[in-house]
């Protein structure tokens, strides 16, 4: 099934503005060009999270990793060839904190480059040695969370037809940039020429075209202008048949584009460096640049537009003044309606009955609901999520899941959050509420407040220790537990807090308790923990990600021995899996989660396609568990909520036969 990837739905509304030099605003800082630039990622990680923000704020909608040189053959010279998985894994975690931090729609640029050898006849490194450190490197900015793969500075053909195939081995899911670099005679340093490298890019499994580096404005302008006449005498004007452009492997392409076409990418260097006393200095001026900017969409029909060598914040800032001037950017399709959540019901047809429009009802109704999570942002900026939420909207989905602070890691206020979403994009949510930072007078108040600013659905939690995040040293303050924590929202529910006071009206919180299958499987204690969260009030149930019925057969039939029928509806945790090595750190390092054996095979076997394979397993799961349970609780890995809207297609038209919960009687 072709998934339209979010870049380039982005690309599809116009120009999008990618940062500038890394190395420069490195050296400007005070590192030395005898420096490994990529092992700052571990050394020194504020500084270079620090240059992504000023990118950020300069207003790049791109951010490229701090890993261009982060190949085993360039880190060997530095002794750090065994370091590449962990340099490239920090380089993506640390731009994408960053974009957590600003709160903006960021994409997040894995960089590959050259592996800084010739390969042979030339050199001493085969093609297969090359395609190993490509593949390694790119696998490590995919398990990282790389929203998509950029090779850039390429000056042979050759090498970044390897790079391409080592891409394209380990993902068909992620957009692919290639970027070859010039000289000023517009031809590469190893003799390749635009119309050469027009014909054979075009050929091969990739989205973008472009060239960066090593000449500054005017010499990447007439590259790339020889490079798109090219393109015009192929009769192709960029285009290609979706399903049929992979002819490296021989296999259909899951990328849908939206426009069918190539897109191009301009990211020239700030001219040629002169040495000034002891520093090299760039002298292409932000105005200059700015200049260019407009003449690279209009001249060439650049999509994507950048800086690479000298180009600074000023840089990007001055692009994006120019860029808005003369490229406004279309708005998404997205409707967001700037008041409160529509009321609980609507007259249906005729007036006979009332249709449920709210979780509550429709779970009591015993339709199938899908809710998604969302994860508060790290900063200030809330924009994203508001954005995440309205696309979640338009795929469907029946609430939004708000967590509180998960890991332990400072973010913004779920409170805070579920209000904008429910107020600015209409969607109903369902607030994580812990009781590890406020105290029993702190966890009364946020209820009620939360309560009058219209948030219903809480699910309530202990929460993860203040030593697993940010701040080990932090007090936790654990007055009551998750137990406790259920039966002060169903007190405020009689009209009272717990001590007795009345709090003037009742309160009208759909209260959730949180159930780990697999625990409570291995451990009996816990399926007396869970049923006296039952007892205490809760309403509904949310499951811990499971990948395997059997988990939910073998756990329903030990409560059932002991405690019979659970009389709740029970929503099922689905975390897809997006290739085999986020399989296997699912399986081997999160506590929580375990995968079968069947699983992880087929991830193993599905090789690139792991985005597609993830979704069939989320999907064949749901459809076995669909007369058991009363919906299901997405949680989307690295943002990519388009993953889950394709979960949610199948589920419309399989969930409509599903059984209701008193006739299931939640028994496999």
């Amino acid at each position: 099934m072709p998934i339209t990837h979010p870049l380039l739905e982005r690309l599809a509304r116009g120009v999008v503005l990618c940062d500038g030099a890394m190395g420069t605003q490195l050296y400007a800082r005070g590192i030395s060009f005898d420096r490994c630039f990529d092992e700052l990622n571990l050394v020194n990680p504020a500084l270079v999270q620090e240059i992504h923000r000023e990118y950020i704020r300069a207003g790049a909608e791109m951010i490229e990793t701090n890993t261009f040189g982060a190949n085993r053959f360039k880190l060997a010279h530095h002794g750090l060839e065994k370091s590449a998985r962990e340099i490239n894994l920090r380089g993506v975690k640390l731009a994408r904190e960053a974009r957590e931090i600003a709160g903006e729609m960021i994409f997040v640029l894995g960089s590959v480059g050259p592996i800084g050898a010739l390969l042979t006849p030339l050199g001493q490194i085969n093609a297969d040695d090359a395609r190993a450190a490509f593949q390694e490197q790119i696998e490590a900015l995919l398990e990282g969370g790389a929203d998509a793969i950029i090779l850039e500075t390429f000056s042979d053909l050759r090498e970044l037809k390897i790079a391409i195939q080592a891409a394209r081995a380990v993902t068909h899911d992620l957009p692919l940039f290639a970027q070859m670099s010039f000289t000023d005679d517009a031809d590469t340093l190893t003799g390749n020429t635009p119309e050469q490298i027009a014909t054979e890019l075009l050929q091969l499994p990739i989205d973008v075209i472009g060239a960066n580096c090593s000449v500054g404005p005017a010499g990447t302008f007439n590259a790339m202008r020889r490079l798109v006449a090219a393109l015009e005498v192929e009769n192709r004007n960029y285009k290609l048949e979706v399903g049929t452009r992979d002819s490296l492997t021989n296999q259909p392409s899951n990328i849908q584009h939206p426009t069918s076409k190539f897109y191009l990418s301009v990211m020239p260097n700030a001219g040629f460096p002169a040495r000034i006393g002891e520093r090299y200095m760039y002298l292409s001026s932000p105005q200059y640049f700015a200049d260019y900017a407009p003449r690279f969409v209009d001249e060439l029909g650049a999509s994507i537009v950048g800086g690479c060598c000298g180009t600074t914040p000023a840089h990007i800032a001055a692009m994006r003044d120019a860029l808005r001037a003369h490229h406004p950017v279309k708005e998404t399709r997205v409707i967001r309606v700037e008041k409160p959540a529509p009321p609980a019901t609507e007259i249906a047809p005729e007036g006979l009955t009332s249709v449920p429009r709210t979780v509550r009802e429709k779970l009591r109704a015993g339709q199938w609901i899908t809710s998604v999570e969302l994860d508060p942002p790290r900063g200030l900026n809330p924009a994203k999520m508001i954005q995440g939420a309205a696309r979640l909207k338009e795929l469907g989905v029946d609430s939004i899941n708000i967590g509180d602070s998960p890991l332990a890691k400072i973010r913004m206020s779920c409170i805070a959050l579920a209000v904008m979403v429910q107020q600015k994009i209409g969607v109903e949510t369902i607030i994580h509420f812990t009781t590890r930072d406020r105290n029993l007078m702190a966890l009364q108040s946020d209820l009620i407040g939360a309560h009058a600013l219209g948030i219903r659905n809480v699910i309530a939690l202990t929460g993860d220790p203040p030593r697993m995040g940010d701040y080990p040293n932090a007090t936790a303050v654990y007055d009551i537990d998750s137990i406790g924590l259920i039966k002060i929202l169903k007190r405020l529910n009689e009209g009272h807090d717990w001590a007795g006071t009345s709090i003037g009206t009742n309160a009208d919180f759909f209260v959730a308790c949180a159930l780990d299958m697999i625990l409570a499987n291995s451990d009996p204690n816990e399926i007396d923990r869970f049923h006296r969260k039952l007892d205490a009030g809760a309403d509904f149930v949310m499951t811990q990600p499971i990948y395997d019925l059997a988990v939910l057969s073998e756990f329903l039939q030990k409560y059932g021995d002991k405690y019979g029928v659970v009389e709740k509806p029970i929503v099922l945790g689905v975390l897809p899996l997006m290739s085999s090595k986020h399989a296997e750190f699912l399986h081997n390092e999160v506590p929580g989660i375990t995968l079968t054996d069947e699983a992880r095979q087929r991830m193993r076997s599905a090789g690139e396609r792991g985005v597609e394979e993830g979704i069939q397993l989320a999907q064949e799961l749901l459809i076995q568990a669909k007369d058991f349970v009363a919906g299901t609780y997405l949680m989307p890995s690295f943002g990519r909520y388009d993953v889950c809207g394709e979960i949610v297609k199948v589920l419309e038209d399989k969930m409509k036969g599903r059984l209701k919960l008193d006739d299931a009687r939640l028994r496999v």
